[in-house]
């Protein structure tokens, strides 16, 4: 299924990664930025990109360096300094004997600590810029956002030649979301009616998380009722019965 505001922000980010820069998307949680990140990935021809996928959970500058090192296969070390050029040469090293260059996606970047954030100016840094190794793509919830026009921050906005931001989904688009779900497991036909798709929509709120969630336990207790397809009823059970 194409999703007119995805499909907008993966190219944007496919253009500016060929550009040989940086680029951020902000979106809500369970709007799709994950996606986003897939798709661009796969739009990205392995002959001339390397790209890496680190999902942040509140590191340290130190400990965001070392997860990159772990990611694209740089030689550690333990003095932060050295970790830093480790990786830079490896960046360097990729491009120079193969002319690959190295994507680095940060997923979840909302939950970076400011420091390791602002370290985005290093790593994008080389030969005082006159030449562009790696792209930088960074996704995030709105905090993210309030994050990088945050005092000191100036340096780091000035290298994101992209800033898109992603919603929720629409109700039609709810509804076509369920139906391509079902097309792609193998269904022929969608087994829920109108009424509970429209149940869906007003509890997940367009959020896509929320519409897998909601949509797979409500064909649990419909199959469970032994019921054609699933109702409003059965969805409102599926409400009840998830964490949400």
């Amino acid at each position: 299924m194409k999703i007119p505001c995805h499909e907008t922000e993966v190219k944007a980010l496919k253009a500016v990664v060929e550009q040989r820069r940086s680029g951020v998307v902000i979106a809500p949680a369970g709007a799709g930025k994950s996606l986003v990140l897939r798709a661009l990935t796969s739009l990205l021809p392995p002959a001339r990109y390397s790209c890496h996928y680190i999902k942040v959970t509140d590191l340290s500058p130190r400990d965001l360096w070392r997860e990159i090192a772990f990611a694209v296969g740089a030689k550690p070390a333990g003095i932060f300094p050295a970790l830093v050029r480790s990786i830079q040469e490896h960046f360097d090293s990729s491009f120079n004997d193969n002319g690959i260059r190295q994507v680095i996606l940060v997923d979840e970047a909302h939950d970076l600590r400011p420091k390791a954030l602002s370290l985005l100016k290093i790593m994008t840094n080389y030969d005082m810029d006159s030449r562009l190794v790696v792209s930088v793509v960074l996704a995030g919830q709105p905090s993210l956002k309030n994050m990088l026009y945050r005092p000191g921050m100036e340096e780091v906005r000035r290298r994101l030649a992209h800033c898109g931001e992603l919603r929720l989904l629409s109700r039609d688009e709810t509804k076509r979301y369920i139906e391509h779900r079902i097309h792609v497991a193998g269904g022929t036909k969608v087994p829920f009616d109108d009424a509970a798709i429209e149940a869906i929509f007003e509890m997940s709120r367009g959020n896509l998380g929320a519409i897998d969630q909601l949509a797979g336990k409500s064909l649990e207790i419909a199959d469970k009722e032994k019921h054609q397809v699933v109702d409003s009823n059965d969805a409102v059970q599926a409400r009840n019965g998830l964490w949400m």
